[in-house]
């Protein structure tokens, strides 16, 4: 009986993977796999190179050395169509949620719909609301970015993340300039998006309530030792882990009883 995780059963895997701007290192040797479904943290202090990782992960940068799977494909070993291809199959939402200012909700989220589907001008308006009403801003597809606070903006890029259905989210620092409230609105929201839909998410955070909120699986990138230090469950990488840099970041807000 086969007992070694397959590349199939992981949504996406890392072997070996270096990260590098020319001669300078941030990350060596990672080697990690994302299962299907699950929540997966990156962690780790700032200029630990999480936000590198995941430019990596989604296409952006060549990694230096290793290779990138997403199922059995090998992302950098494919033609450029083929990369596109597995592309459209993500959504991102990055820090800023990236909206077109000069757009309003509706068009920024209909841009990939009108750019990747042949779709009809009435089913695009349709499943406009639909994703407008899944993350809470039914009736909102008329207004422009700067009308709305950072939580629905944050929202609405979400929205567009999810245009096209995508099958693997990404996520950089979802909570950044979000108040307490806002940001645990977000997580709740990725909490259900994932119930929902099924998808596989992936996030980016040194938010400790995001962390230990919506987390299942994930990794620990350390600064010094330009490597990944630690993976699993952050609770229990909390409780368990022998590690003292992984441990002092997951309990470092333990005396404001925000863990």
């Amino acid at each position: 009986m086969e007992h070694h995780t397959t590349p199939s059963a992981a949504h996406l895997r890392v072997e070996n993977l270096t990260l590098a701007y020319g001669d300078l290192v941030i990350q060596k040797d990672l080697c990690f796999e994302i299962p299907r479904a699950s929540i997966f943290i990156i962690m780790g202090g700032s200029g630990c190179g999480k936000s590198t990782l995941l430019r990596h992960l989604v296409g952006l940068q060549r990694p230096a050395a290793g290779r990138i799977y997403y199922g059995e494909r090998c992302f950098w070993a494919l033609e450029d169509k083929e990369r596109e291809a597995i592309m459209r199959g993500c959504g991102i939402l990055y820090q800023s949620g990236a909206l077109w200012s000069s757009l309003t909700l509706a068009e920024n989220i209909a841009l990939p719909l009108r750019e990747y589907t042949r779709l009809r001008a009435a089913e695009i308006k349709d499943l406009v609301e639909l994703k407008l009403a899944l993350v809470g801003l039914a009736g909102f597809g008329d207004f422009y970015p700067a009308q709305i606070s950072g939580g629905m903006r944050k929202r609405a890029g979400l929205a567009r993340a999810l245009a096209l259905d995508p099958d693997i989210l990404f996520f950089d620092e979802p909570s950044a300039g979000l108040d307490p409230v806002s940001a645990a609105r977000l997580d709740e929201l990725i909490l259900e998006l994932r119930e929902s839909l099924g998808a596989t998410v992936v996030v980016v955070t040194h938010e400790l309530a995001s962390i230990f909120a919506i987390g299942t699986d994930g990794i620990f990138l350390d600064a010094e030792s330009k490597t990944l230090i630690a993976r699993g469950n952050p609770r229990t990488l909390r409780d368990e882990c022998r590690e003292p840099s992984v441990r002092r970041f997951l309990t470092r807000d333990a005396k404001e009883g925000r863990t």
